[in-house]
């Protein structure tokens, strides 16, 4: 076994329950005295005693202790203290052993007050915009038309009845999935929390909303929280933030993925408006109509420009005008085979003429002959041929065969 020095022990043997008791009591003795800051969710004065019990909650945690003090130490610290509350104790904390139950034992309480809570609230603003939470560049859109929507807000509140009734009114189908949380007090952190993760996990939300009415700082301070804007943040659904009236501004408004002024705004932005978009819807098929109509006009007026061309309006004119030049061509081409024709006609003639005059024939016409060797060759000479040769003579009609005698 281990005490709770964190030596092994030198023996199995059980410690008795009074032991152990001790030991703890010895070992939160000496945390020694230390200041906390907490909400208080409970302030019990007992009549004929100057003790008070103050049960300080944390404010972003399931978790409370009980404090100790004397009246005098509360008047004079935090003489309106009211459940709610905002305080600062410097504390020790006590072991009861008997009990075994833990306490703490105050001697100063001083009371949150709102500027302070300001300057706290401006410094955990600082250091959640360097850690990057409120970069523009992460936030995601919301979708047109979600499946179902995730509300978060106080049970049968006035932003409850913002959302829903402004949203179903927009679009009358809409589905809501709503969880009711404190949203305000020590434990609307922790619920709101919780809630969120809920609905995180659920695959048919497709968007949440967290809304709450208008209050004081002091209301909203659940939705400036450290804890619930890194849970916002881890959100892997689109976030809406509406929380109170437009001026108020919580932290969780600057990590939300949309930040609404009210709750009426929230359903304004989560869902489109029906009338609006069946007017859209009206307007675009009016343009669309107005276009096709302009576009029909468009190749009206080109068929109609072209029908009213020639070629297309009178095609035979091209045709006729084709055919009459065919005919002056052919014409034309006629009169020019003619005029050749006759005057390749008159050259023959006039060649023929020519060579009627220079032809053998024409010679033989006018009394002369042609005496020709048997062998064909022409006789031009006496000379040529012997006695007892055979000649031939062509005449102008036939031929003679004649024997030469001397």
């Amino acid at each position: 076994m281990t005490d709770l020095g964190g030596d092994k022990s030198t023996s199995d043997k059980p410690w008795p329950v009074r032991v152990v008791s001790q030991k703890i009591g010895q070992w939160i003795g000496r945390l020694g005295w230390i200041w906390i800051d907490g909400q208080v969710t409970q302030i019990v004065r007992r009549p004929g005693t100057n003790t008070v019990f103050i049960t300080l909650r944390d404010p972003s945690a399931d978790l409370s202790l009980s404090v100790t003090t004397n009246r005098d130490v509360l008047d004079l610290g935090a003489p309106q203290l009211t459940d709610g509350a905002r305080i600062v104790v410097h504390a020790r904390p006590e072991f009861y052993a008997a009990r075994g139950s833990l306490s703490l034992r105050a001697d100063e309480i001083r009371q949150v007050g709102l500027g302070e809570l300001l300057a706290r609230l401006e410094q955990l603003k600082k250091l959640l915009q360097a850690e990057g939470l409120f970069a523009r560049e992460r936030k995601r859109r919301l979708p047109f038309l979600p499946r179902r929507i995730g509300l978060v807000t106080g049970r049968a509140s006035a932003a409850e009845r913002d959302v829903l009734m402004n949203a179903r009114r927009r679009w009358p189908s809409v589905d809501f999935r709503v969880i009711n949380v404190a949203v305000q007090g020590p434990s609307a952190v922790p619920q709101i929390i919780d809630a969120l993760a809920v609905l995180d996990r659920d695959e048919t939300v497709d968007v949440i909303v967290l809304a709450r009415g208008g209050g004081s700082v002091e209301d909203l301070l659940p939705f400036s929280d450290e804890a619930l804007c890194r849970a916002v943040f881890a959100c892997r659904t689109p976030v809406v933030s509406a929380v109170g009236h437009e001026t108020d501004v919580p932290l969780v408004d600057f990590v939300a993925d949309v930040r609404a002024s009210t709750p009426t705004d929230a359903a304004k932005r989560v869902v489109p408006d029906l009338g609006d978009e069946l007017r859209l819807i009206a307007h675009a098929k009016q343009r669309l109509d107005r276009a096709l109509r302009g576009l029909l006009d468009r190749e009206q007026h080109r068929l109609d420009a072209l029908r009213s061309r020639p070629s297309v309006a009178r095609p035979l004119t091209m045709v006729e005008q084709r055919e009459a030049d065919v005919a002056a061509l052919r014409d034309r081409a006629a009169r020019n085979l003619r005029h050749r024709l006759d005057r390749a006609g008159t050259e023959l003639e006039h060649t023929l003429a020519r060579l009627r005059t220079l032809s053998p024939s024409a010679t033989l016409q006018r009394g002369y002959a042609i005496v020709q060797r048997a062998d064909g060759a022409v006789v031009r000479n006496p000379a040529e041929v012997s006695g007892q040769d055979r000649l031939r003579i062509r005449l102008a009609e036939g031929e003679l065969t004649a024997i030469v005698e001397e």
